[in-house]
């Protein structure tokens, strides 16, 4: 260190002609190319060495490239900086804003740290399979966990950096040991921060929600896709987005499709005639079923749940592994199941019936009135038929 000082002497005294401030500025930004130029030569040379064979240790160097880049500028500066001519003045406002970087830099490690060992610690967990709640549990925990870690060492790196101020450091220990006014206006500021970041503790502890959970807030139908530290992201089923803090998720009722598993259960009704064939309807189902790629082999029911003055209620329950295959399989059923009743068995669909009644109150003609008039129903009579064509 000492030879690189005097060697900028030398530089230094070379360019004396120069004012003080200018050779300052020169000798500065001299050290500070060198020492960019140096880490650009450090890690192509780390880059041809491990990327081949090593290309995990790659990727966290790369992603440390910021960081080490600022490391060695800073160490660049505090080397630099005793052997250029500067005013004493000037020369502490620098050294202050060494200090202040040096204690950034210091944050800056410790968030990356924080990150890098949350993402290697969920290498472990993966979020494309079809069984994936064990994963979505640790990546909520750890990510909800890592921003509330994270704002705290933000806080901390700046309140450390203020306190190197000599009046901040005085005001500080002034407003903290003061409990009038002002504690109490700022307590008011902070508490959406805080019950924010209270929220986000006890979401990661509690989690009744995790990444990628099907959920209804607010009566939309989305997945959660992103926890932040103050707000959740959730994405609807139409691609908009519902942006909800994280005290939503505490304080307010909301449905969970996907709280303990995935698997989910889709009913699709049908009102039909009362002449409707329950049991083949029951068989088509599970036909139905078998040939769709969305149903996960596990329920498959037809049930009469209804029987109401005109038609019966007919509830097909089906079963799939995720919120959008049992939206889909549902479609399917509904689909096919019309396109079955329309063609092998139009007389289960839904009908009128209209009485004509006598002079003397019995019943005279019965009429179905039918949905698809050019199929009239079987056992129609031919008044009630010439009736329906009209005149």
């Amino acid at each position: 260190m000492e030879s690189i000082r005097s060697a900028l002497a030398t530089i230094a005294s070379w360019l004396d002609w120069l004012p003080d401030p200018v050779v300052a500025l020169l000798v500065l930004a001299f050290a500070a190319a060198f020492a960019l130029a140096v880490h650009k030569w450090a890690h192509d040379v780390a880059q041809r060495l491990l990327e081949p064979r090593y290309p995990y240790v790659m990727a966290i160097l790369t992603r440390l490239r910021g960081l080490t880049r600022l490391a060695i500028l800073i160490l660049a500066m505090i080397i630099v900086l005793p052997a250029v001519p500067l005013d004493p003045d000037l020369a502490a406002v620098l050294a202050r804003v060494l200090v202040m970087a040096i204690i950034g830099l210091a944050g800056w490690a410790a968030i990356v740290a924080l990150n890098i060992a949350a993402d290697l610690y969920l290498l472990r967990f993966r979020l494309d399979t079809a069984d994936n709640l064990l994963a979505r549990k640790h990546n909520t925990q750890v990510r909800v966990l890592l921003r509330t870690v994270d704002a705290l060492v933000i806080l901390f790196t700046v309140g450390a950096a203020l306190m190197t101020f000599e009046p901040v450091r005085q005001y500080g220990v002034s407003l903290f040991a003061s409990a009038g006014v002002a504690g109490i206006v700022a307590g008011l500021a902070a508490r959406p921060v805080l019950s924010n970041l209270i929220a986000g503790v006890q979401l990661a502890m509690t989690q009744p929600i995790r990444l990628y959970d099907a959920v209804v807030v607010e009566g939309e139908w989305g997945t959660i896709e992103e926890i932040t530290s103050t707000y959740v992201v959730v994405r609807i089923w139409d691609l908009r987005r519902l942006i909800v803090p994280l005290t939503y998720f505490i304080e307010k009722p909301f449905q969970n499709w996907t709280r303990e598993n995935s698997v989910l259960l889709g009913a699709v009704l049908f009102y039909l005639d009362y002449r409707a064939p329950i049991g083949v309807l029951r068989e088509e189902l599970a036909d139905i079923c078998k040939q769709s790629k969305n149903w996960n082999g596990k329920t498959a029911v037809l049930q009469v749940t209804d029987a109401k003055e005109n038609t019966i209620e007919v509830r097909a329950l089906v079963s799939a592994n995720s919120a959008g295959q049992a939206f889909d399989l549902r479609c399917e059923v509904r689909e096919k199941m019309i396109d079955f009743l329309q063609r092998e068995h139009p007389e289960a669909l839904p009908r009128q019936r209209q009485v004509n009644l006598r002079e003397d109150g019995a019943p005279a003609t019965v009429a179905l009135i039918s949905p698809t008039p050019e199929q009239p129903a079987q056992g129609e009579r031919p008044a009630a038929r010439r009736e329906k064509r009209g005149p």
